[in-house]
């Protein structure tokens, strides 16, 4: 064991896990991070942690990880113990701690006046270290009930519920229409982020512990919706929120504009060797314009790259944040400030204050060839929101590939309304304080019942709906809560 000392906030300055050279890493598919840590330099990061009195961390955390025990057991080199600490909490921290954008961080009281704890790398290092070491193994109920259970959609939300209710000892089916199994984990995130094998063993672990897994299952279409109502006590709605964002300006019509999800997934297909669907999409030679300035955006951005783009533009209609904290913006609510992203680190031109108004075929081939748009600024609208006035008109881009990553709608709801499930004005699910819908034994969890969020949203919503499933099915549940969740046993 390591001694801890007090202060080490003051001894260590912030290290992460770094990444792989830009020019090195936009030549290829593999994961962009250092492919090694190292034990030291994680426990010098972990005794950065204060122990605070009050760990804002974990309240900036969407599941309450216990945030200060795992630092400091991975200081102390107890590594099995702090697995044990983050599982409590988290299903699969290797899904968070490679992929979220760490509010814990942000939230962190060092971030107050200094650099905060690197506490994503901390994690994402726990749950390597115990994939490695062997410590994660399939957990199956030690009885089992005679409750069947339906989860529709293999995303966080859905995996995490199913877990969750196998381990209450329920029989559990999931749902995928897809080939796969993992949602937006195994097809919508780009391999050099997130490799896939990362996926199927949380997969292949969920079905040694019992889980059914059917897949190219579609719901309403080659899987009866009257199954989910006659073969299953209860079932969980975790489809996510797909139904992506559209732009119907002049041209929208032209090849060459495909939605982020589209892009994206074919490129995970051809990196798995399977075949891809619909038209092909490449960015090799071609000028690429990504609309949307997010992670999606940043995903596309960086695919282009490795696809061999001549040119790659990202647009966002906003401006560009400030580095440090605006006025009205204090700690620990979330920064809004600028961080460059891991795509435009491998080189991309950024442009802000953009305001997108027509795509153009300038050849008449059918193609676009040309993005139009003008330069706005946003000017105070008083008591409304801002104002937005065009500084510079009639932009010209040149444009042989759009992506549309501007964000997504609402989840795909139709195959559900024969269930009687009804939906809110903005597309998400109508549920009660039991996460149940207006379908009797019907529930719904992540982006389909709060809308579009994070994945660590989405794994506590999963385990949430699954202690709602629990108590619905046999009156009272020892499932563990997530942060929005009461802390104590639920009894009907």
């Amino acid at each position: 064991m390591t001694e801890r000392h007090p202060g080490g906030y003051r001894r260590h300055r912030r290290r992460p896990i770094g990444k792989r050279d830009p020019d090195e890493r936009k030549d290829d598919y593999d994961e962009v991070w250092a492919e090694k840590w190292d034990d030291e330099h994680l426990a010098e990061q972990g005794e950065r942690c204060m122990d605070c009195g009050t760990p804002t961390c974990m309240g900036g955390c969407p599941i309450g990880n216990i945030i200060p025990d795992w630092n400091d057991l991975v200081h102390r080199g107890d590594w099995k113990r702090a697995l044990e600490r983050l599982h409590a909490t988290n299903n699969f921290p290797e899904f968070t701690g490679y992929n979220c954008p760490a509010p814990c961080e942000n939230s962190c009281v060092l971030a107050y006046n200094d650099d905060p704890v690197t506490i994503k790398s901390i994690e994402r290092a726990i749950a390597d270290r115990g994939w490695e070491e062997g410590w994660i193994q399939p957990e199956p109920p030690e009885e089992r009930t005679d409750y069947e259970v339906a989860i529709v959609g293999s995303g966080p939300a859905g995996l995490s519920a199913a877990q969750q209710l196998n381990r209450a000892g329920h029989h559990v089916t999931v749902f995928e229409r897809n080939d796969e199994v993992g949602g937006l984990m195994r097809y919508g995130i780009p391999d050099q982020k997130f490799a896939k094998h990362r996926v199927e063993r949380r997969v292949d672990q969920l079905r040694e512990e019992g889980i059914t897994f059917e897949t190219n299952a579609e719901i309403g279409g080659n899987v009866p919706v009257e199954r989910i109502e006659e073969d299953f006590d209860a079932s969980v709605i975790a489809v996510g929120s797909q139904k992506p964002i559209d732009l119907p300006l002049p041209g929208r019509d032209l090849d060459g504009i495909h939605f982020a999800m589209d892009y994206l997934t074919q490129q995970n297909r051809r990196n798995a060797r399977k075949d891809v669907p619909g038209p092909d999409i490449d960015a090799e030679g071609k000028n690429v314009v990504v609309l949307g300035g997010g992670d999606t955006g940043a995903d596309c951005v960086a695919t282009a790259h490795r696809q061999g783009a001549d040119q790659v533009v990202q647009i966002e209609l906003l401006p560009k944040p400030p580095v440090e904290r605006p006025p009205g913006n204090p700690w620990p609510d979330q920064p809004q400030t600028y961080k460059k992203t891991y795509a435009q680190e491998e080189g991309a031109i950024e442009e802000y204050n953009v305001d997108t108004n027509a795509f153009v075929d300038t050849d008449g081939d059918g193609v676009v060839d040309t993005l139009e748009a003008d330069r706005v600024i946003w000017e105070d609208g008083g008591e409304g929101p801002p104002e937005k006035k065009v500084s510079e008109s009639n932009l010209e881009i040149p444009a042989d590939l759009v992506i549309l990553a501007i964000g997504f709608e609402a989840p795909e709801s139709s195959p559900f309304e024969p269930l009687g499930v009804e939906v809110e004005d903005d597309g998400t699910l109508v549920t009660d304080d039991r996460m149940m819908t207006s379908a009797d034994g019907v529930f719904a969890a992540g982006d389909a019942e709060r809308g579009p969020s994070l994945i660590v949203w989405a794994i506590g919503s999963g385990r949430d709906v699954a202690r709602h499933v629990d108590l619905h099915l046999t009156g009272e549940t020892d499932l563990p809560p997530s942060l929005e969740t009461p802390n104590e046993p639920l009894v009907q």
